[in-house]
């Protein structure tokens, strides 16, 4: 090595989102992005039960071969949605780990756990309402840009309290709404049900648009923060 190499300043680490980080990120949209429209699917599924179920006076009646072949769209719907959701949920964990590892370059001190809790944390029943909240939280402190001199340090975290609160919310409406479909028996007791099921997946679709909004975001954030602070770029 010659002593200009040796003298040469090295490259500031991180110098920028890694490219595998933003592939993650694409994957997990267009995911996110799929599971909004099956759950657009189980809504017009569902609506086609709702509309052949007449109630009137206490009584609910339905042409019984339109209404199997409704009930028949609707199980494929819940099957598709089933399907979809899996992977999707694998390739949303892999992009926050992967930003909460690359954040956490950029301002170690604002994390109390490892990057290893940004998978663990989704994992470990009733804490998985919580954990994850928090580590976005530290992730998107990390990601915001510094101050100027003499402003005060905000970072605004409506990004993460919107997705949060829809993902939670939607969460725990599908479980209410999954309970009363499954008791439900008489004609009326399922229309309500498919009904609240229908308002479930709604409720989903706004929170997967929230996610792709907040995860962009936040890539984003990391990739100008991370950038401007090093001289060095490719």
């Amino acid at each position: 090595m010659s002593a200009s190499n040796e003298l040469r300043p090295r490259r500031l680490l991180p110098s920028g989102t890694p490219h595998s980080a933003r592939g993650l990120l694409a994957a997990a949209s267009a995911a996110l992005v799929i599971v909004a429209l099956s759950d657009l699917f189980a809504v017009f599924a569902g609506a086609r039960i709702y509309l052949l179920i007449d109630e009137d006076q206490g009584f609910a009646v339905a042409p019984q071969q339109k209404l199997d072949a409704a009930y028949s769209l609707y199980q494929t719907a819940g099957n598709v949605q089933g399907i979809v959701y899996v992977p999707c949920a694998v390739l949303f964990v892999a992009w926050f780990f992967w930003t909460r590892r690359n954040t956490g370059l950029l301002a170690p001190d604002r994390f109390r756990k490892g990057p290893g809790w940004a998978i663990g944390g989704w994992l470990i029943p009733l804490a998985n309402f919580w954990l994850p909240y928090r580590i976005a939280v530290d992730m998107w402190g990390a990601a915001t840009p510094l101050p100027a001199a003499g402003e005060r340090y905000r970072a605004t975290i409506w990004p993460v309290n919107l997705w949060w609160g829809l993902l939670v919310s939607s969460t725990l409406y599908d479980w209410y709404a999954a309970r009363r479909y499954a008791s439900a028996e008489a004609l009326t007791e399922i229309r309500a049900a498919v009904m609240q099921y229908m308002a479930a997946d709604a409720l989903h679709i706004v929170a997967a648009v929230a996610a792709v909004y907040f995860a962009v975001r936040l890539t984003s954030m990391h990739w100008l923060k991370a950038t401007a602070s090093s001289p060095y770029r490719e």
